[in-house]
């Protein structure tokens, strides 16, 4: 890249830009952490001897010293083992802040309820709060809510699933479009030539991740493996007791039904079916997050692949975010969280 001519100081972000790379790697490398390829490391290492950045060491001390209060807003799924992942992961962060003097608060609200979630996020707003971390349902009062925060001077990320039209700073997240073609790609060559139904399974399509993983499974779906149909959407609410009957239903009702995607949890529901039916071994569940239960099921061959995000990697960049945007670093975005896949054979 060509050297910038800065009147001003040079920032983190004019190195970013410079690198090619995003805020958060520069942090890495400034301050020597782990998890940076050699190359990322020199290319930053040159854009700051080309720019001449210089750390404000004096704005650093500053910052050391400050106090930062955070909320996690999660909706209350008791049965879902990706969700509970992510609230041991809240409450871990929150005993890594006392030492950071960051105070991270895990907060409550009724699961697919943008009403519920929009009266919690107002009430971050007379709490003291400098930022607020959600796992968003997208809906326009929810909007509203994350602009009436962001007007008091609180800063506002999603996680894990997204409200993209609302004026959130950023999604801390996997790209779920892509994850739902991976799924179909995956899916798709399990099944091999046989024609036959695919049935979708989604908490509820008020939820960013799972509408953005159908639209990519079904773009792919449509693309490679056309002989494949797809079912509309079963609601399942993350739950077995209504996902068991959506799946069973679908398994009488549709005789020539070859696979099973699922988009969040309700898996127990989608395993209980398909061993009822007799039907474990003949129809291809691909599905998200190593959860214990899943684990189980890709061993015991009802799931044949699942995709996975790390939780406790994009809560530790949620908080990292929230405080750099706390800081005024306003352009600062988080590296992507990426997904994995697993089979039985590659199970850690």
């Amino acid at each position: 890249m060509k050297s910038v001519e800065h009147e001003r100081p040079a920032t983190a972000g004019d190195v970013a830009a410079e690198a090619g790379v995003s805020l958060a790697t520069v942090d890495r490398v400034l301050n020597g952490r782990p998890g940076v390829r050699a190359a990322t490391s020199k290319a930053v290492q040159e854009a700051v001897q080309r720019l001449g950045f210089k750390r404000d060491a004096a704005a650093a001390s500053l910052a050391r010293r400050r106090r930062y209060r955070f909320g996690f807003l999660v909706p209350a799924l008791t049965e879902n083992s990706f969700m509970q992942a992510v609230r041991r992961e809240i409450e871990a962060a929150a005993l890594r802040g006392l030492d950071q003097r960051i105070a991270v608060t895990l907060l409550d609200y009724a699961a697919f309820d943008p009403l519920a979630l929009t009266r919690r996020l107002d009430a971050c707003a007379e709490a003291g709060l400098m930022g607020v971390a959600l796992v968003a349902v997208d809906a326009p009062e929810v909007h509203d809510a994350v602009a009436r925060l962001i007007a008091r001077g609180v800063a506002v990320v999603t996680i894990v699933s997204d409200a993209p039209a609302s004026l959130r700073a950023c999604f801390v997240g996997p790209d779920n479009a892509a994850a739902g073609r991976v799924a179909a790609s995956l899916l798709g060559r399990f099944v091999g030539p046989r024609q036959g139904h695919v049935l979708t399974v989604a908490g509820r399509m008020t939820l960013r991740d799972h509408a953005e993983r159908r639209l990519g499974f079904a773009q792919a779906m449509a693309r490679d493996f056309p002989h494949l149909t797809l079912l509309p959407v079963a609601e399942g609410l993350d739950d077995r007791a209504v996902t068991k009957p959506l799946v069973a239903a679908a398994l009488r009702d549709v005789p020539d039904l070859v696979g099973v995607y699922s988009m969040g949890a309700g898996n127990r529901g989608i395993v209980a079916a398909l061993e009822a039916a007799g039907r474990a071994r003949n129809v291809v569940a691909v599905g998200h997050e190593l959860t214990p239960f899943m684990r189980e099921a890709l061993l015991g061959g009802t799931f044949d692949a699942a995709i996975n995000q790390d939780a406790g990697t994009e809560v530790r960049r949620a908080v990292q975010t929230l405080k750099a945007l706390a800081d005024g670093q306003a352009a600062f975005k988080p590296d992507p969280i990426r997904i994995e896949i697993f089979l039985k054979d590659n199970l850690p």
